[in-house]
């Protein structure tokens, strides 16, 4: 299972290309619908994931510590941290 909002919107992208080449047989559209469905919940946890992540940013920027936005998050701030914290690192080396 994908941890990292890069991890979460590469399996999406895989999953959208599997869908994509996916040739069902006429008698199984509802298996069909079925997988739509699946592609459509995760690109929104993709998407999900990438606005907490931006949202968790703002917090931090705004001065909030982790240990309050663990609270946001339901977990501790050490844990939100670790999930979260690699994330800003990462994007200004990107710079």
């Amino acid at each position: 299972m994908p941890r990292s909002v890069g991890e979460i919107i590469d399996q999406a992208e895989e999953l959208a290309r599997r869908f994509e080449s996916f040739e069902p047989d006429p008698a199984d559209r509802a298996r069909a619908r079925s997988l739509a469905a699946v592609h459509r919940a995760t690109l929104a946890r993709a998407q999900a994931e990438a606005t907490l992540a931006e949202a968790v940013a703002r917090a931090r920027a705004d001065g909030h510590p982790w240990s309050a936005i663990g609270a946001m998050l339901g977990t501790s701030g050490e844990a939100a941290r670790q999930r979260y914290g690699g994330l800003r690192d990462r994007r200004r080396r990107a710079i």
